[in-house]
């Protein structure tokens, strides 16, 4: 790392400190840029280079974590208190939060997922077993998993107060067609998906890489239009939920290691290896 690029390290790291110490009082651009002796213009380009997301949007996060905490840990706990506690200014604020960031409202998240019913089943794949977990909107969730007690709770475990049916329907069955090489039903998935607006662009742009392709983490921050957050990539990529159709396992590293695998590192060199072979049989 040069000097310049040290010092403008420095520099986030204080923003983020300041952001998360003083977010209950809501601090704006001007307030956070004039605390590191930057322009408002210059510090909201370099945060969002470093850190993969503008300040205001890592405000935002930090808020909706702090509400998702309290109203977690203290079941007594209102909207309204969550919204006094946060330092936001009204309880419409935090609910509008919720929704872009988590997908849903204060008050399903405090549920748990609760009234919603996921249907889940096991099945075979070239790689080893897995599960898959969908909604009515989606498949939600695929993991490669060859304990199925195991599996199934670290399904739970993501939504607690869901009901869960082991149910194989049609959402399902289209998503796993693609392990029997019927590439002609990718139109047919439908994905259910949680997570804030920089994940969510994170695995949009993981869907974009074509079968038997590779892409690098600095690339994939290039194409979402954060070139310097290949780390913030990185994490978004591990946080995947759904294995496989989001192909998180074709992004490698700029010197061509590829890297780990949330399943494996054998498991993702296999699949790398498994869609090659596709592309070049010409299947």
């Amino acid at each position: 790392m040069n000097t310049q690029d040290q010092i403008n390290y420095n520099r986030i790291a204080e923003a983020i400190d300041y952001i998360k110490n003083n977010f209950k009082d809501q601090p704006g651009l001007d307030e956070v840029a004039e605390k590191i002796h930057l322009s408002p213009a210059h510090f909201q380009r370099l945060f969002t280079d470093w850190a993969g997301t503008s300040p205001k949007k890592f405000l935002q996060y930090i808020s909706v974590e702090h509400a998702k905490r309290l109203l977690i840990e203290d079941p007594t706990a209102t909207t309204v208190d969550a919204t006094f506690e946060t330092g936001l200014s009204s309880t419409s604020r935090l609910h509008e939060l919720f929704v872009n960031i988590e997908g849903m409202t204060p008050s399903e998240y405090k549920n748990g997922g609760k009234n919603l019913l996921i249907n889940y089943s096991f099945a075979e794949s070239p790689f080893g077993n897995l599960i898959v977990a969908s909604t009515a909107k989606g498949v939600c969730y695929m993991a490669f998993e060859d304990d199925e007690q195991k599996a199934l709770s670290d399904l739970q475990f993501k939504f607690p107060n869901a009901s869960f049916q082991r149910k194989l329907d049609l959402l399902q069955q289209n998503a796993l067609f693609i392990f029997q090489n019927d590439w002609t039903k990718l139109n047919e998935i439908k994905l259910h998906l949680k997570g804030s607006d920089f994940q969510l662009r994170v695995w949009q742009s993981l869907l974009a890489i074509p079968l038997g392709n590779l892409s690098t983490y600095k690339s994939i921050a290039g194409k979402i239009g954060s070139p310097g957050a290949s780390r913030a990539v990185g994490s978004a990529i591990g946080s995947n939920p759904v294995a496989f159709l989001i192909p998180c396992h074709r992004v490698i590293q700029s010197t061509g290691i590829f890297g780990g695998y949330m399943w494996g590192q054998t498991r993702k060199t296999a699949i790398i290896g498994w869609e090659s072979a596709k592309v070049n049989s010409g299947q």
